[in-house]
């Protein structure tokens, strides 16, 4: 494979993670080692950087600056749920990438957003441009079919448990078989964080909390819930119930959304305060809603190492796979077949992903529906270990801020 001399690029878009700007870490820190990558861009607010031209000159930034994206939530690039829609949309990101000499781009998004990167190959391909374009798995919802895991879900699922064994004390406390927390994580369609939770109970202890998850893979059951509930409280001094924000219905409808109908992720929310509901009217006591929201993706002060590690590699693999010649392929991570956890890279063609969603398999959830086996347990596990280290100044951690020195911009604005 020839070499190709070039700038890279960088973008991102849908939420940001703790572990997240890792990935751009990894990516930057990779592409400076190999001479034939001239600059190393970065769009901001990913789809409305591309088409607004909006770049910024990340080799000029400090290594201090980079190194520190390490442990820095959020997203240093800023993101975006917007798509790039008409076909005019693309023809303007390949506009912006033949006036800047991108020869290299990289995505940093979920399965669905991978399709923009995807049709942008597609498009220079059919032009005869040349332009090599890998993906950069994120999401905590982890439900990419094509990876073990995804990149930010350990974080996530650290945070989620931590939380919940906090909360399971605070309840203890007080608790007089009268007490019931509901705490209500993320997740979309998919259980993954909900049961990520479980991971809080201690080793032999079955009974700890949380002592009910609920989970979008099982169908949820009202007169079932109350009855788990009731039963709960006749054994412990409080109840700590879990529940992911997509659950539904045995029709297949959502137990409950915000906002209209919930055909988006911004509408998805409100199933804590539907169980409350259901909690004061069949079952009495005193109850606790707790909604993490978006802390379950930017609590870097929990998040996990081998996350935050793995995340840097897969931006690292990146940069070596388009090196290589590679291109319309997403990084995906890939667990070894040893006792002890190991992880590589891989590479998965683009028309893999999308529309491929990684449900959580009905084999590790036991036979009541509302916890998870030791399956569960060994998967997870591996993937919350280790603590990332930050740095701290007047008792609080500091995180790292790009200087986003702005690149000249090459073409009128764009009126698409």
């Amino acid at each position: 494979m020839a070499e190709l001399a070039g700038n890279c690029l960088i973008g991102q878009s849908g939420g940001p993670t703790a572990v997240v700007n890792a990935s751009v870490a990894g990516i930057v820190s990779e592409a400076l080692n190999h001479g034939c990558i001239e600059e190393v861009y970065g769009a901001l607010n990913g789809v409305q950087g591309l088409l607004g031209e909006d770049l910024i000159d990340l080799a000029a930034e400090s290594q201090q600056a980079i190194r520190g994206l390490r442990h820095t939530p959020g997203a240093a690039l800023g993101s975006s749920r917007a798509k790039l829609k008409k076909p005019q949309d693309f023809e303007r990101v390949l506009e912006v990438f033949k006036a800047h000499n991108i020869r290299y781009y990289f995505h940093i998004g979920d399965g669905e957003s991978q399709d923009t990167a995807a049709k942008l190959a597609e498009l220079a391909n059919a032009q005869n441009y040349d332009l090599r374009v890998i993906g950069v798995p994120k999401t905590i919802d982890n439900d990419l079919s094509v990876t073990d895991h995804c990149p930010g879900y350990g974080s996530a699922a650290k945070f989620i448990a931590t939380t919940v064994r906090e909360l399971a004390i605070d309840a203890d406390a007080t608790a007089q078989n009268d007490i019931v927390t509901i705490v209500e994580v993320m997740g979309r369609n998919t259980g993954w964080l909900a049961a990520a939770a479980t991971l809080a109970k201690r080793r032999d202890h079955p009974n700890d909390p949380p002592h009910l998850v609920y989970l979008p893979e099982k169908p949820f059951d009202s007169a079932k819930f109350a009855d788990d509930v009731r039963r709960i409280l006749k054994r412990e001094k409080h109840c700590v119930v879990v529940a992911g924000e997509g659950l539904v219905d045995k029709d297949g409808n959502y137990v409950a959304v915000e906002g209209g109908e919930a055909g988006a992720a911004a509408h998805f929310g409100g199933v804590g305060e539907h169980l409350r509901e259901l909690v004061e009217t069949q079952v009495g006591g005193n109850v606790r809603v707790v909604r993490l929201g978006v802390t379950q993706r930017s609590a870097a002060h929990l998040a996990s190492k081998t996350d935050a590690d793995e995340a840097f590699l897969a931006g690292q693999a990146a940069v070596k796979a388009a090196i290589d010649g590679e291109s319309e392929k997403m990084v995906t991570l890939v667990r070894g077949d040893t006792d002890q956890y190991t992880c590589e890279t891989s590479l998965v063609a683009f028309s893999e992903i999308v529309g491929n969603t990684k449900k959580l398999p009905g084999e590790w959830i036991n036979e009541d529906g509302v916890s998870l086996n030791f399956q569960f347990y060994r998967y997870a596990t591996p993937l919350i270990q280790g603590e990332v280290t930050l740095p701290y100044d007047n008792g609080l951690p500091t995180f790292a801020r790009l200087a986003a020195e702005s690149v000249d911009k090459q073409l009128p604005a764009y009126e698409g």
